[in-house]
């Protein structure tokens, strides 16, 4: 019996490197796609999905985002303050651990966007998730289908949808889009202070507990200025 989390992880911490000029003075979870800041999409999102409570972490131009996030109520936001301190996607999760409690969460990346299919993603990973044989499911895309992506893919995927990292020099069918469930005690024997996701990701591959879930819809990738655009006239497209 799958359990739709309540709660969830959304990470905002980023820079935004690559999205600049429209990152000099405003941090990319505010960026605006389709007349809506990308954390509000992710938020709207997961308000649909039942999330109660979204932990948010910031560390670029925090105050913006605490500022833009206070009102909200579906789901309500509580700040992982990280402006003093660099802690990567990992180190930023393991700090909110307190925060998120003992139940599979959601983790969303504040700057990921997809349109939905027939049915939302969201609801569809938490039906897919099984604690009892993976510790994370990640909603994985189609590189061919996405919007703004020019990779070599992350992943293969099992029929049952075990994933398979991409070897060095591979081309594989899927990107990870962004949105997961994870579940906290995966984090038992993660190292303190700054690391990425991707170490946890890796070690619930060796333990083949890695699983995806294939999108439905499509996912874009707005990873510079020139994304921006091409999102909006996909975003346009689905609801013309």
């Amino acid at each position: 019996m799958s359990v739709t989390p309540t709660k969830a992880m959304v990470l905002a911490a980023g820079l935004g490197v690559r999205m600049r000029p429209l990152t000099d003075h405003m941090p990319k979870p505010l960026v605006r796609v389709a007349g809506q800041p990308l954390l509000d999409h992710v938020l709207d999102r997961l308000g649909a999905a039942g999330v109660v409570e979204a932990v948010v972490n910031v560390h670029y131009l925090p105050d913006q985002i605490i500022d833009h996030v206070a009102g909200r109520t579906r789901p309500r936001v509580i700040i992982s303050d990280e402006r003093e301190v660099v802690l990567g996607t990992g180190g930023g999760i393991v700090k909110a651990l307190p925060l998120l409690g003992d139940a599979p969460f959601f983790h969303v990346n504040a700057d990921t966007l997809w349109i939905d299919g027939v049915r939302p993603n969201l609801a569809r990973l938490a039906e897919a998730f099984d604690p009892a044989r993976m510790d994370i499911l990640l909603l994985m895309a189609p590189t061919t289908s996405s919007i703004g992506y020019s990779g070599r893919g992350d992943y293969a995927m099992l029929p049952d949808g075990a994933l398979r990292k991409r070897k060095e020099h591979q081309v594989v069918p899927f990107v990870y889009a962004g949105a997961a469930i994870m579940s906290p005690s995966l984090f038992a024997t993660a190292p303190a202070g700054e690391f990425s996701l991707t170490k946890m990701f890796d070690q619930a591959n060796e333990q083949e507990r890695l699983f995806g879930l294939r999108l439905d819809g499509v996912w874009m990738h707005v990873g510079t200025p020139d994304a921006v655009e091409a999102a909006e006239e996909a975003f346009l497209e689905s609801v013309a």
